[in-house]
């Protein structure tokens, strides 16, 4: 009797391993680095009087601990809790585990158009680049029966019409102060519309503030059920560019708190419970081995292609932070993502192999 228990066991794991996530979030924050995101708070640029906006005793009070799973936790809470348990964190170098990009020019188009198409074309060598030539993951999700106008996109940042190639795509894609909500607008997304319209913009016409591009894609998100939702937040990249040490970490953190709502939501609503998946990641990394390099990336910048990735739903094995020593890369993560749907990503560019997240 207990063998047959312990066969019945293993084939209910297995068959729940191999299940495919039905819905996937796909997650952003731009230029957040691996190295916040597992040591935590960096004392040397708290410390400097350049970044820390002369407030030092605050961004200690709440981002530090002499503990490094403390300090990381103080940043990213729901990351090193919900994510921790249920699902896989990559790209802690100080283990072995490195993630990098395969682009070589390490800034935010040649970034996010590897992630979704899987391509590192060397000829995508701009942020001002036209639209993307190549097919995008969302764009092949979106020509499936099955996800045929449940896709959409949100983003801070204008330049996300060119990276997804809103015209050819057909997928929506909000970007920046794109109004939400059509020609009638409920009053959630005419609030939003509104806020937007008046609101201080510290990076111009060019990308707004992170909680207008979130409460967008929420509200999105509760009426009109996506099946496959990207969200990329901006305002991390923009505070390291500024030197603003605060900002950056307390961008970082209310990220986190967003998608611990995200993940509350999904988890509370019969459409998405325990059908979705959750891949957070980044479009590139910023210096680090000299300090002072913090604030910048691009490829005079040695540590700028570092990058990580989290991810978590059905099917995924939950490993928490994974410390093996293997070196992965960022035109990986369409084909990783696709997988994670049960599908497999074609276009007609060279498409990364996907990561087995389920290997042992």
């Amino acid at each position: 009797m207990k063998k047959i228990l312990t066969i019945v066991f293993l084939f209910n794991l297995n068959t729940a391993f191999s299940q495919s996530a039905e819905n996937i979030i796909i997650i952003t924050t731009d230029g957040f680095r691996w190295q916040e995101i597992f040591k935590g708070m960096d004392s040397a640029v708290a410390n400097n009087t350049k970044f820390n906006q002369y407030d030092s005793a605050g961004i200690y009070k709440k981002f530090w601990a002499d503990d490094v799973a403390e300090r990381r936790k103080k940043i990213m809470p729901f990351l090193w809790s919900t994510v921790q348990a249920n699902g896989q964190i990559y790209g802690n170098r100080d283990a072995g585990n490195k993630v990098n990009n395969a682009n070589p020019y390490w800034f935010s188009y040649p970034g996010y158009s590897e992630i979704f198409t899987g391509y590192p074309d060397t000829a995508i060598n701009s942020n001002g680049f036209p639209p993307n030539p190549h097919t995008n993951l969302l764009e092949f999700l979106n020509k499936q029966p099955k996800y045929k106008n449940k896709v959409v996109a949100f983003g801070a940042w204008d330049a996300f019409d060119r990276i997804l190639n809103e015209g050819r795509s057909n997928i929506p894609v909000y970007s920046a102060f794109d109004p939400i909500g059509g020609k009638i607008p409920n009053a959630t997304e005419n609030v939003i519309n509104i806020l937007a319209k008046d609101s201080y913009k510290p990076f111009g016409e060019e990308e707004c503030l992170d909680v207008f591009t979130h409460y967008a894609a929420m509200n999105y998100l509760q009426t009109k059920k996506p099946r496959v939702l990207y969200i990329s937040y901006g305002e991390t990249d923009e505070w390291a560019h500024s030197g603003r040490y605060k900002d950056y970490l307390n961008s970082a953190n209310m990220v986190d708190k967003w998608i611990q709502d995200i993940w509350n939501y999904v988890q509370s609503d019969p459409f998405y419970k325990n059908k979705t998946a959750i891949f957070i990641t980044t479009d590139h990394g910023r210096g680090d081995a000299v300090k002072e390099e913090w604030r910048d990336h691009g490829s005079d910048i040695k540590d700028a292609s570092q990058i990580w990735f989290a991810v978590m739903g059905p099917g995924i094995k939950a490993k928490g932070e994974v410390k093996t020593a293997q070196q992965f890369y960022q035109e990986q993560f369409a084909q990783t993502m696709a997988a994670i749907l049960g599908v497999k990503f074609t276009a007609e560019h060279p498409v990364g192999e996907k990561i087995d997240l389920n290997k042992e």
